[in-house]
């Protein structure tokens, strides 16, 4: 994967975590997404080499894996774009 891709990728992962934080969802799971919205922010937005950024992507996945659901549709969809970003990244 180029640095190039692996940017976008995290940018898109930032963006989908950044939207959940407008919903209204429970305060447990608000707080899965939103420090899981805090390192994909950091993994986005700092100069990273591409393994560190992929340690943060790790992080951010192993955050997600404690949410099942949302309790609101476009959180739903938010939630598994970020798995699958996440996926995507880490087996790149």
């Amino acid at each position: 994967m180029t640095d190039d891709a692996l940017d976008a990728l995290t940018r898109d992962l930032h963006a989908h975590l950044e939207a959940t934080a407008e919903l209204p969802i429970d305060r447990e799971t608000n707080r899965w997404l939103g420090e899981a919205e805090a390192v994909a922010r950091d993994a986005a937005t700092s100069d990273l080499t591409a393994p560190v950024v992929k340690e943060r992507v790790q992080h951010v996945e192993d955050l997600l894996s404690e949410v099942e659901d949302t309790g609101h549709e476009a959180g739903n969809e938010h939630l598994e774009a970020a798995r699958s970003i996440c996926r995507t990244i880490l087996n790149g």
